[in-house]
């Protein structure tokens, strides 16, 4: 983590103000069976329970299943293993170092990781009218990616395929640095250091009814040749959550992770379970459930001041307001750990809990040949995002939005 890349990936949605960063992957011919998962050694020498079945996945925080070439780039990188097949599932990819970001609604794969032969040309183009539909998703720490909207197969764990409209990143078509407001545009994997993402956030489209309505939402385009156009998409065509197409376990997601070290780890391995009270091993247990408002947000109070605030796997550290805190180019440095609290209330109002955090000094941590923090923080005016050392020692729910389980009516939180 030597050049400590700071990321927050969550998207911001252009018209709703809401929330949500290369190597290859492998090939072949149909879709692959379900993947097994580990059991997990603790820092304790303790094992995490193993969690087995057709819904899980492995998640591993700078470890196998990312590119290898970009662990050292990103800190606290959480990275899956999905296959993308065409919508008639003739040719299939299962591609690694995908980003997992609660914080985002949908897949979004770069074109140059899709190498399987036949598969990138088999993708089916979303049009509007007749011309191809194109998205520009613009993400908080200021970058942006750019490519057309198409149809595919997604298969997730040993899950069914299920058909749903992804972002295909990186084509030269259009004129992204006209209608994108982020920089850099990433363009290919070796500029923004994964080959995707899968947005497993609680909305089922990444936009919603907004950019149904609404030409000039900035974030969907038609491009006739070099010009592009702001365009209205229907819901069907935005780019989708794909576990909200599920045939059962469809009403969300957990994350579950053990905890690290304070001084950090090389690597860590962790569980994404689909559904929530759908099988037997998703059934949740001791956690309580904080509802988000319309834009995807509930409150954090801190410092006596409230901030708008979100849980985001694809954000890399802990991002708030403290101007007390020494900062080391982006990151925060205080000369000792600190030991700090925060209120997280549900977006009601009710229920509300503290919770405690660590930040700890960024120079130190990158002097270690480790790459997973659960103390690693940096500045974020206005918000508080609760990135991904939130979800280290935790087990974390989301709630799809207008789902129902044992905890509620999504979109909620629960840990």
């Amino acid at each position: 983590m030597k050049s400590g890349r700071l990321l927050l990936l969550c998207v911001f949605l252009a018209v709703i103000a809401g929330c949500s960063g290369g190597g290859g992957g492998s090939s072949s011919s149909s879709a692959p069976a379900a993947p097994s998962t580990p059991t997990i050694n603790l820092p304790n020498g303790l094992t995490l329970p193993q969690v087995i079945g057709n819904n899980v996945l492995t998640i591993t925080v700078d470890g196998s299943e990312c590119s290898a070439a970009t662990v050292v780039q990103w800190p606290n990188k959480p990275c899956v293993r999905v296959t993308i097949c065409d919508p008639s599932n003739t040719y299939c990819q299962s591609v690694n170092d995908i980003l997992l970001d609660t914080g985002d609604y949908g897949v979004r794969i770069f074109q140059q990781a899709l190498t399987q032969p036949g598969l990138l040309a088999a993708l089916t183009q979303v049009q509007s009218g007749s011309l191809p539909v194109y998205e520009c998703t613009e993400y908080g720490d200021g970058s942006a990616v750019w490519g057309p909207i198409q149809m595919a197969s997604v298969v997730l764990a040993g899950e069914p395929a299920v058909q749903v409209p992804i972002q295909v990143i990186g084509s030269s078509a259009g004129n992204p640095s006209q209608v994108c407001r982020g920089t850099p545009t990433f363009s290919s994997p070796s500029d923004a250091y994964y080959n995707g993402s899968l947005g497993l956030g609680f909305f089922v489209q990444d936009c919603g009814p907004v950019c149904a309505s609404n030409n000039m939402n900035r974030m969907y385009y038609t491009c006739n040749g070099a010009t592009c156009t702001g365009t209205a998409v229907p819901l069907a065509s935005q780019v989708h959550n794909p576990v909200a197409s599920l045939p059962v376990d469809n009403n969300g997601v957990s994350v579950l992770f053990p905890s690290v070290l304070s001084g950090g780890s090389p690597s860590a391995t962790g569980y994404l379970v689909l559904g929530i009270g759908t099988q037997s091993n998703n059934s949740p247990s001791g956690v309580v459930a904080y509802g988000a408002d319309l834009n995807g947000n509930f409150t954090t109070i801190f410092n006596g001041a409230s901030y708008e605030s979100f849980i985001d796997s694809g954000s890399n550290g802990l991002f708030f307001t403290d101007s007390a805190i020494q900062l080391c180019g982006d990151w925060f440095c205080p000369p000792s750990t600190l030991t700090l609290s925060a209120t997280a209330r549900a977006s009601g109002g009710s229920p509300s809990s503290d919770v405690p955090f660590q930040i700890a000094n960024y120079n130190t941590l990158a002097a270690s040949s480790n790459h997973v923090f659960f103390n690693l923080g940096a500045s974020l005016p206005g918000l508080f995002d609760w990135g991904l050392p939130f979800f280290l020692g935790r087990n974390v729910y989301v709630g799809i939005e207008g789902t129902t389980s044992s905890l509620g009516t999504g979109p909620y939180w629960a840990y």
